[in-house]
């Protein structure tokens, strides 16, 4: 049995997929469950494309959006304590699936769990790439690819 878990959420109905799967694998009280979070940061202010002036309101934007990112970590917290759960929040700002990667390495992760929309055209999931694909790359663990039912 997974004795320690990473389960990747962003409050999408994808995600909670994610959170769901977790708790029917019903890894017991004994298996610790990093629950995480990922602020995406805009790609605009990794490569200085707007002024100086544009930055103080993405920074404003970053601020709202973890914020917000707090309260659905809070709620997918308890919904995973509630089920029994010895649940660790992370919450994180950068590119998910590098951070999801570093923490797989640090944390010494045996099994991340992800969320995955079959709504999503699959051309637009092929050109810009799907989290699930980079994972495999990034991760040295087991992936579970939780699908919406839908």
């Amino acid at each position: 049995m997974y004795q320690k878990i990473l389960v990747a959420y962003n409050g999408t109905t994808e995600s909670r997929s994610a959170l769901r799967e977790c708790i029917r694998l019903a890894p017991g009280s004994s298996a610790e469950i990093h629950l995480l979070i990922v602020v995406n940061v805009p790609s605009y202010l990794l490569v200085g494309e707007y002024a100086a002036a544009a930055v103080l309101t993405a920074e404003e934007e970053l601020i709202a959006e973890k914020q917000k990112m707090e309260v659905e970590l809070s709620k997918s917290h308890a919904l995973l304590t509630d089920a029994g759960l010895n649940v660790v929040t992370h919450l994180e700002v950068g590119e998910p699936a590098i951070v999801i990667g570093e923490l797989v390495d640090k944390l010494g992760i045996e099994l991340v769990i992800v969320g995955h929309s079959r709504h999503k055209p699959l051309a637009l999931r092929w050109w810009r790439g799907s989290m699930d694909a980079l994972l495999v790359e990034k991760i040295r663990c087991s992936l579970l690819v939780a699908a919406d039912k839908q």
